[in-house]
């Protein structure tokens, strides 16, 4: 509905404007295919998902992996730890080891979380076994030509008939 309304403003403005009117029409038009184009909807989805895969596994590492490490080795935040000021500028080195420290144990999760079994699935797909052939090479012409024939369509020459290409009518 709303595309309608815009695409007669743009024919409106169109009809009162010229050339120029046209040329808003045109990029109307232009951009109405991009946006209703299939790969840029997949796009959008796909960030919308990213979006909200990225919360989960950002809960899931400060949820449950950062406590779990603050178990066994201590407090896993050093923001506060390794401040150093100079001529009254802070340098947060504890900060920076804290957000190294967040990203290694992100990419390990989505690595051994996503990527792994993704590639297990794929290395497991069962790939099929290709056909037998169905065509042969003309000794004269190097057409392609089915296993059964006799005469080249290409060159019409007599060709073998191949002892595997035995046909049975039925």
């Amino acid at each position: 509905m709303a595309w309608t309304i815009s695409t007669g403003l743009s024919v409106g403005f169109a009809q009162a404007h010229g050339d120029r009117g046209l040329l808003v029409k045109s990029v109307m038009d232009e951009f109405k295919a991009f946006i209703l184009r299939g790969n840029v909807i997949d796009l959008a989805i796909a960030v919308v998902i990213g979006a909200a895969f990225g919360a989960v596994v950002t809960a899931f590492v400060n949820d449950i992996i950062s406590p779990l490490l603050a178990a066994f080795g201590g407090k896993p935040d050093f923001s506060n730890m390794w401040i150093v000021n100079v001529n009254g500028g802070k340098f947060l080195f504890g900060a920076f080891i804290t957000a190294i420290i967040s990203f290694l144990i992100l990419a390990a999760i989505i690595f051994f979380f996503v990527v792994k079994p993704i590639n297990y699935l794929m290395a497991h797909k069962k790939e099929e076994a290709p056909g037998a052939p169905t065509t042969r090479q003309c000794p004269y012409c190097i057409s392609d030509i089915p296993l059964g024939a006799t005469r080249c369509a290409y060159c019409t020459q007599e060709v073998p008939v191949l002892e595997t290409a035995n046909v049975t009518a039925g």
